[in-house]
């Protein structure tokens, strides 16, 4: 497709700022919920910006991250990393087997710095090696429809979230599911509307605009709740709003996000070799599972932005960022790091490459990550309006991985079973676990659709 703006077109400045804002948007929601999920799951206490894991700090590492990837892809790669949900798992395992909170958000740091090395030395044998055997053990055939698992998997999340408004309790929503359906799919036609027959501006950031809009519905609705003690209506908490301005105090509007290495700093002395090994089972599989995604990852935006980045600025870059990035995100935020499809879905969607754009929402992520009003207030978006926001950006990724697979002979038995055995192991869910490691069902369906391809070429194509 082509873009509107290039990878090394710099758009003016105020159209900048708001497409680096659009950007955060798209990644801000999942980058921030992570360390959440990790404070209820390993039983941290609390769950917001001043309490257990920080998410206005995995903003701040989101931000370092995505700086560093830049420069190691030598800024022809526009897409922002941000909180890897694929180490979950793991950062609660670091936790489970700590003697202390102080050794588990240690242990964070260690892990992700396991996981990047892993990286870092799949980078080696690639630049050794070349991408060529890349190329010929995931030929379209096989990544095309890996792509779209990426997309397809995610729906759940996206029409889970159109069905929510906030949840007073942290899982029962609080409003009507139709309330929230109708707020979510009215924030989904507005992005449509802007992006199909917007012109100029409205045409390169229709999420800001349907996230605006979607957002002020919703907060009419609230305070009609509020007024007649309709729950049923109430689609935001403004709570969050209350507490950081109860009292007014300087931290209201401005405070230092609560940095990992600060808190991990006092974990050395409870550090033994077992607790080691406990974080290197955790860490060290998955980061070879998330391969597997990078690869199906910067394949897809490779296909939108029409540039093969296993080639240039090629994979063994891409790796290193993507590793490295990862360390530098946990040593500040807890949360090793990757490539979001959000990011990707937003390129693809507004047909703007521009790397500006990324160096300004990693920028924004930077500073905003300080600014205690700008994060509660993303922390209050709803559900329903990212879902219906999502519902575009999730399938914008599926329909660039079956783009992919267009000029497949799909008349071929060998093809039509491997795209067969990858779209039905991913779509239902196909997924390994071995303790505390589990390979995703996206890595599942691309390890399967690997085996198929590789068993089937060896004989003559069937018709």
């Amino acid at each position: 497709m082509k873009m509107i703006y290039g990878v090394k077109d710099k758009p003016k400045l105020p159209a900048l700022l708001i497409f680096s804002l659009q950007q955060l948007l798209a990644i801000m929601t999942a980058t921030l919920v992570v360390p959440v999920i990790i404070n209820n799951d390993a039983g941290l206490i609390g769950s917001n910006i001043n309490a257990g894991m920080s998410p206005a700090a995995a903003l701040f590492g989101a931000g370092v991250g995505t700086f560093v990837y830049l420069l190691f892809t030598k800024f022809k790669s526009p897409v922002f990393l941000g909180s890897s949900f694929a180490f979950i798992g793991s950062m609660v395992s670091a936790f489970a087997g700590a003697v202390s909170v102080a050794v588990g958000y240690l242990g964070l740091v260690i892990g992700a710095i396991m996981a990047g090395l892993v990286y870092v030395i799949i980078a080696a044998v690639v630049k050794f090696a070349g991408v060529n055997w890349i190329n010929k053990l995931m030929p379209a055939v096989v990544i095309g429809p890996t792509v779209a698992i990426i997309g397809l998997s995610l729906a759940g999340n996206a029409v889970g979230d159109l069905q929510s408004g906030f949840k007073a309790d942290g899982v029962t929503s609080v409003c009507s599911p139709y309330v929230a359906i109708a707020v979510g799919l009215f924030t989904l036609a507005v992005v449509m509307l802007c992006s199909v027959y917007g012109k100029k501006m409205p045409k390169l950031i229709p999420f800001i605009i349907g996230i605006v809009s979607g957002y002020a519905l919703a907060s009419v609705l609230t305070i009609i709740g509020n007024a007649t003690d309709c729950d049923a209506i109430k689609v935001i908490n403004f709570d969050g709003f209350k507490a950081i301005f109860d009292p007014i105090t300087l931290e209201s509007f401005f405070a230092v996000p609560d940095f990992t290495f600060i808190t991990a700093k006092d974990g050395f002395d409870g550090i033994t070799g077992a607790y080691l090994g406990t974080v290197a089972v955790a860490y060290v599989p998955v980061a070879f599972v998330v391969f597997a995604e990078h690869i199906a990852d910067h394949k897809n935006l490779s296909s939108i932005i029409e540039t093969d980045l296993l080639e240039d600025p090629g994979l063994h870059r891409t790796l290193l960022g993507d590793g490295v990035g990862s360390m530098a995100g946990a040593i500040f935020g807890g949360c090793p790091n990757t490539t979001y499809g959000e990011s990707v879905g937003c390129v693809a969607i507004t047909k703007n490459a521009s790397v500006y754009s990324i160096i300004g929402a990693a920028t924004m992520a930077i500073i905003i990550s300080f600014f205690t009003p700008f994060v509660t207030f993303v922390n209050s978006i709803p559900p329903c309006v990212m879902g219906g926001v999502c519902m575009a950006l999730y399938g914008f990724i599926a329909v660039s991985g079956l783009k992919m697979i267009k000029n497949v002979n799909l008349d071929e038995n060998r093809n039509l079973f491997v795209v067969s055995v990858i779209l039905i192991s991913g779509i239902g869910g196909l997924s390994i676990s071995f303790g505390e490691v589990t390979i995703t069902k996206t890595a599942v369906s691309l390890i399967l659709g690997i085996l198929a391809n590789l068993m089937l070429s060896k004989g003559k194509s069937e018709h």
